[in-house]
Formats: structure tokens, sequence, C-alpha cells
């Protein structure tokens, strides 16, 4: 069940996605027996949010205008870091900033022990380019990634938006500048309106949609990223079960992330792990890695489609 993602070595390709995991679940998952462990995103200052309500359920997902809420990078290394250094599961930390400079200056004060990768939000919006995302174009792509790649010598994993017109050329500038392996992708930007109060349901206006509803989006970023970039994909977006996992797989994903099915199902990242094991046994796979990129393209010889005709 073991995958290597850019250099880290992980005990199997399932883990949290950031923002939906914390100190809190100790006492339902095994942190022990997680690929690995990602963090809430944390910030250099200290913030407090977006404006309530944060979370609005859809039918088939959520919204979720969180703000990135954080007690800052002094904090989260006197108090969490601590507290994650008692499990084995590689700790991977998640980080956002506003600036390419701000990015640089986080991620080297990570350089500490018992964090063994940094994730790079670069899909929260910025204040260089008028409040969008570094990671719309890949102009400002390159210019985040390299500084951070200047700063720190852990593996850096890079999380890319899908509000952006071409994933792929993104891919190509964030491995070409630097990272180490992409998760594919950050929620995409929505908005939902009470129809009784005619406000929205979010305090922030519009948010990020995650959950089911997401999911064959991201898988085909995914699999267009796959294609694009040579380093790992971690895919993310609407994995509540272990045939979801194995979908993003067959895309080209060397592991995946859980996020919102653990606000439904806190064990669903065990569940995940448990059936996707189960998965390969029933269909002959000696190794998980051996899903990686597997999908048949789809293509019918003549006779093929003679017979199905």
């Amino acid at each position: 069940m073991s995958v290597t993602i850019g250099g880290l070595t992980l005990a199997n390709p399932v883990m949290p996605a950031s923002g939906t995991f914390g100190e809190g679940l100790a006492g339902v998952v095994d942190y022990n027996s997680l690929g690995a462990m990602v963090t809430k995103t944390i910030t250099a200052e200290l913030r407090s949010g977006n404006p309530v309500p944060r979370v609005s359920e859809l039918s088939n997902g959520m919204l979720n205008s969180i703000g990135i809420p954080s007690k800052g990078i002094d904090h989260f290394i006197a108090e969490a870091l601590p507290f994650y250094r008692q499990y084995g599961s590689p700790l991977v930390v998640s980080i956002s900033a506003p600036t390419v400079e701000d990015f640089a200056s986080v991620a080297k004060q990570l350089n500490q022990p018992g964090i063994a990768a940094i994730e790079a939000n670069i899909s929260c919006p910025n204040i260089e380019e008028d409040g969008r995302a570094f990671a719309m174009t890949a102009d400002s792509t390159a210019r985040v990634v390299e500084a951070l790649r200047a700063a720190t010598a852990l593996p850096l994993w890079v999380k890319l938006t899908p509000n952006t017109g071409d994933v792929s050329a993104v891919a190509r500038a964030a491995e070409n500048a630097g990272a180490d392996a992409l998760v594919v992708a950050n929620t995409i930007l929505a908005m939902s309106i009470d129809i009784e109060t005619l406000r929205p349901t979010l305090g922030n206006i519009m948010g990020g949609m995650s959950g089911q509803a997401v999911k064959p989006i991201i898988v085909r970023m995914t699999y267009q990223c796959a294609q694009a970039a040579r380093i790992p994909i971690i895919g993310c977006g609407g994995i509540a079960s272990a045939d979801d996992a194995v979908e993003y797989m067959l895309a080209g994903a060397s592991a995946v992330q859980v996020g919102t099915a653990s606000f439904v199902k806190p064990h669903a990242l065990t569940d995940v792990m448990v059936g996707l094991e189960a998965y390969c046994r029933r269909k002959g796979f000696d190794r998980v890695t051996d899903l990686i990129g597997a999908i048949s393209d789809g293509q019918m010889r003549v006779d093929e489609m003679d017979v199905a005709l």
C-alpha cells in the first residue's frame, strides 16, 4: 500500500485534506494509520476568519467560506507541532500567505524537526493579483513556487485551484519552479441564496464548493495534470469512499485526500484505506501503485465496435 510522493514515502496513499483535520480527531481516527497528517492551513499572523455563517449545506456537498482562521505560526510551532510529533505518520503543514515574500517567510520558519513536507495553499486569494489566487495563472504560480523552493529544502506540495482556465499550464509552471507534488484541487467558487430570507447562505456571499458534486470536475483536472506534469498528483475533491479513491488513482493520482466526507462520517479516512486495499486484492493488483494512471483510453478497435453495434 506504500507510495512515494516527491521523495516522501507514505505507508498508504490516504490522508486528510487541509481544513478538515486537527487534534480533535485523535479520538476517532488512528493517526498512525494515515498515509500522512495534513494540518489546517496556518498563516504567519493571527486570523479570525470570515463573517458567519461560514458553512452552508448542499444536497450533494457543502459551501464554505471559513476565511482561514489561524492562531499564527508561532502558536503552531509552540503548541500544535509537539502534539503531532507523538505520531509516526509524516506531518504535512499547509500554509497560506498574501504575498510571495510572506509565503517564503512562513516556509522558512517551518524548517523544524517533525515536519515532513509543506503543502502550499496557493489557491487562496493574494493581494498581489487583485485578490486572485496565485494558482489561477502560470506566471503567478511560478513566482510563488520559486520563492518557496528557495526558502525550504522540505518536500513542497503545491495545492492548485479549479478556478482557472488552464490547469495544465499551471501544473507545468509549478513543476518547473520546483514543486515536488501537486494537490488537485481546492474548492470551486460558488454561491447559494436562501429564497425565504432573500440572502446569501454564506456571510461572505460566495464560498468554496466541496463534496460529491465536484468529483467529476476534479477527476478531470487530475487526469489533465497527470498528463501535463511528471511529478506526483494528490487527488482531492469529493472522495467519500474507496471507489472514489480508485477513480482518482486511475486518472493519475498517486495519493488522495479525504475532506468533506469526514464531517459527515468521521471514520471516512479509515473506510477509504481499508476499502482501497480490499479493491486491490479483489482486482489482482499486487501494489496500490499499479492503479496510478491505469485508466483505459476508452478507444475500441474496429472489430470491437462492430460487435458492440
